[in-house]
Order: structure tokens, then C-alpha cells, then sequence
């Protein structure tokens, strides 16, 4: 029993030493996003794959 008490106090004592101190946060900074990176056709791309794909459809 004695061993089992002397363990839980050493547990009790190692967790409270690697516990650390009240460090305040380190923030990372947002990505800046590229606007330039972006094509002007790239909204009109899948509209038109799709009104393909109809017509192909209502063909048959």
C-alpha cells in the first residue's frame, strides 16, 4: 500500500512539472490569398460543359 501511495504522488508530482506556465498564445497570420492566381473564364466553364451535356441528352 505504501508503494501504491508513494506512485500516485510521484504521478501527481510529474504531471504538475511538465503542466507549464500561463504563456500567452502564439497567432499564426492568415494566408494572404493571390487574386491574380484566378483565371477571367473560369466561372462560364462548367455552365457550358452543362448545357452540352443537355443537348447531347435532349438529341437523343
Amino acid at each position: 500500500m505504501k508503494k501504491f501511495a508513494l506512485a500516485a504522488a510521484i504521478t501527481l508530482a510529474a504531471t504538475s512539472a511538465f503542466a507549464g506556465g500561463m504563456a500567452p498564445p502564439v497567432m499564426d497570420d492568415k494566408p494572404i490569398a493571390d487574386a491574380a492566381a484566378s483565371s477571367s473564364a473560369g466561372g462560364i466553364v462548367v455552365p457550358l460543359l452543362v448545357l452540352l451535356l443537355v443537348a447531347a441528352a435532349a438529341s437523343n
